[in-house]
């Protein structure tokens, strides 16, 4: 890193705004809120053919922030316990759910040692995290303990290529700001292969894989997200354990 450059995967940027989670006043926010909705139409299948659906479903919204994702799926019926290394980000996810009226459990932690026995969860969430976790493997081997037999592991990530550093970075943080500076560090993206060759390893079976991008734009003017079929750049997809 040069002199004066921000430093690349600033975990820090998740706690410095964690007083307006939920306030609507941080672009940035509001562009990682507006991706739940179709991340979900991707997920929401997959648990119901699955396991039926979510109600009633223990489920670990890794990597939770400040709980866009965890709230929508106990808006869902399932049981959440959202975990995230960003302390004062999970303070408002707390403080939120308590103010909705849903019952969250929070935690801080981070992947590689979740806090969890054994076959604790039917699903396990993880979106926008796998590309800034230290060891990938490890929270791989974690993913999979936690999971229960038959359990779903959901998640999205970055693929690792130069239209993806292209995209994420120069024109998503440096030139839109639709993401702050530094939150990625692209050597850290994750190929599609690497991932299944992750998963495998840890004991999950690889399943369907898709695209992630813009899809339309807001009343608001403001983009849309939904399954894409090319993994250019972002990309979801699911694994089972057993």
């Amino acid at each position: 890193m040069r002199d004066g450059e921000r430093p690349r995967n600033d975990l820090a940027i998740y706690d410095a705004v964690a007083g307006d989670w939920w306030g609507g006043s941080v672009p940035w926010l509001r562009v990682l809120r507006s991706m739940v909705p179709g991340r979900l139409r991707f997920f929401d299948p997959l648990v119901a053919a699955n396991l039926g659906g979510w109600r009633g479903r223990e489920t670990l919204d890794l990597g939770c922030a400040g709980g866009f994702m965890a709230e929508a799926l106990a808006r869902r019926g399932a049981r959440v316990t959202g975990i995230d290394p960003a302390a004062r980000a999970v303070a408002a996810a707390g403080a939120h759910a308590a103010r909705e009226g849903l019952d969250i459990r929070y935690d801080v932690g981070v992947g590689e040692a979740l806090p969890y026995d054994d076959a604790s969860f039917d699903v396990v969430v993880c979106v926008d995290v796998l590309e800034h976790v230290a060891d990938l493997a490890a929270v791989m081997a974690e993913t999979a303990r936690v999971l229960r037999p038959d359990g779903l592991f959901l998640f999205d990530t970055i693929n690792r290529n130069r239209l993806a550093r292209f995209a994420v970075v120069t024109v998503a943080e440096n030139i839109l700001g639709l993401l702050p500076k530094g939150t990625h560090d692209p050597e850290m993206f994750i190929r599609p292969d690497e991932l299944r060759d992750a998963l495998t390893g840890a004991g999950l079976t690889p399943g369907r894989f898709t695209g992630l991008g813009p899809r339309g734009v807001t009343p608001r003017g403001e983009l849309s997200f939904g399954p894409l079929p090319l993994m250019t750049a972002l990309y979801m997809g699911s694994a089972r354990k057993g």
